[in-house]
């Protein structure tokens, strides 16, 4: 294992502080913006700090350490009860990575994919009833004759962890759509035990504005029973000519999901073209825009659209970036081991080959600092475990842990 010494030591009086109020020190100690480079666009933020917040740094020591190499392309990582962490590899393989970084063989039982590109086995999730019932939930590009697609299926992991058993898809973002291109694909649970699901728009001019409509699986974020059924309570439920299992839309290609350990919100992570990377509180029934609005332009340099930003009944970001973070998997950070970390949300980046790391005041981003910056890697996921430590896998088929 590689292991890289980080942060530095604050003052006796300092820590006492930040102790004392878990993300005091950090917002309040605040440097320039992390973001230097020039943005890609004219474009003025909706509201102060929607962009560019002050740059903060983590006081507490801590220790970066290099686990493993030998992953394959992993994409999604999440803990199990027992310390250890399961994580997907995009080719359709499992693995269960030991606390010394050792890798389980191979663990299979998915069925046929598209593992071009952005496809492949994707996001994994521990059913509520895991430690009696071992399901285990995925998202991934199912792939048919008449293309491919987001779907969620489920299956549970042998006694033995050998292979995933009974799999079946429970959910598909329908229709089929013959590209390997924005599934979107992260998944989480909500204290209620429903499932909330996004998806992509699948990067395609002809199926960008089925994100704006409601009868097709693109562009969304979607809210389901553990048995892929649409959950009660759903904004659009019993609404003719609408899908039922649809939460919010208006999406662009959402990698990240999380809920917040003490609010209970649902957040997500959305990456835009040409800058406009989104982070967004969701919220039931609500149209954040895409491809109407974005902070963003074309890969070409067009516009989006009729270029503007902001349109009544459309939701405006939380925070965007221009240049792009590249945003993937994304989770709070909910232990008391780093104190001045609680509650952070941090985002996985991959064309910025770094972690993003969010101070929070209620609704509003107050402070951004860049982690790992240095390793070169595109960091796809990340999850918390049992020892208050933060693991990531990146793109490159490293898996790290952070922490004490």
């Amino acid at each position: 294992m590689n292991t890289i010494r980080m942060g530095k030591t604050a003052s006796i009086i300092l820590l006492f502080i930040a102790l004392l109020s878990p993300g005091f020190f950090a917002a309040a100690q605040t440097l320039p913006p992390v973001e230097s480079a020039p943005p890609n666009t004219a474009y003025q933020p909706a509201f102060k700090g929607q962009t560019r917040a002050p740059g903060i740094q983590t006081e507490t020591p801590y220790q970066v350490t290099i686990l493993s190499t030998k992953l394959r392309q992993p994409w999604g990582i999440t803990a199990l009860p027992d310390g250890r962490l399961i994580i997907t590899e995009k080719s359709g393989t499992l693995r269960i990575a030991n606390g010394d970084g050792s890798l389980s063989s191979p663990i299979g039982g998915f069925p046929a994919l598209d593992d071009r590109r952005q496809g492949g086995l994707l996001d994994v999730g521990l059913s509520p009833d895991f430690e009696s019932s071992r399901m285990l939930y995925f998202t991934l590009a199912e792939l048919n004759a008449e293309g491919s697609l987001t779907a969620v299926g489920r299956g549970r992991l042998a006694e033995d962890e050998s292979q995933i058993e009974n799999f079946e898809i429970i959910y598909r973002a329908i229709p089929y759509f013959n590209n390997s291109m924005h599934f979107g694909s992260r998944l989480v649970f909500a204290s209620d035990g429903t499932l909330f699901v996004s998806t992509g728009e699948r990067s395609d001019l002809a199926t960008r504005p089925m994100a704006q409509m409601l009868d097709n699986g693109y562009g969304k974020i979607v809210r389901l029973t553990t048995d892929g059924q649409p959950a009660p309570g759903n904004p659009f439920l019993n609404q003719p000519g609408i899908l039922p299992e649809i939460f919010s839309y208006g999406h662009r290609n959402g990698q990240g999901l999380a809920i917040h350990p003490v609010t209970g919100e649902l957040w997500q992570s959305e990456m835009g073209p040409r800058g406009g990377d989104e982070l967004n509180l969701i919220l039931p029934g609500v149209n954040y825009g895409w491809p109407i609005i974005s902070y963003g332009i074309e890969y070409s340099g067009a516009l989006i659209g009729a270029g503007i930003t902001r349109q009544d009944g459309m939701q405006q970001p939380v925070y965007y970036w221009d240049p792009v973070l590249a945003p993937s998997g994304m989770t709070f950070y909910a232990s008391e081991t780093i104190p001045e970390w609680q509650n952070n949300l941090f985002i996985g980046g991959l064309a910025s080959k770094h972690i993003s790391r969010l101070v929070l005041d209620g609704q509003k981003v107050i402070g951004e600092e860049r982690l790992l910056s240095g390793e070169g890697q595109r960091f796809r996921d990340l999850a918390e475990g049992s020892d208050g430590a933060l693991y990531a896998v990146t793109d490159e088929g490293r898996l790290y842990r952070i922490g004490r």
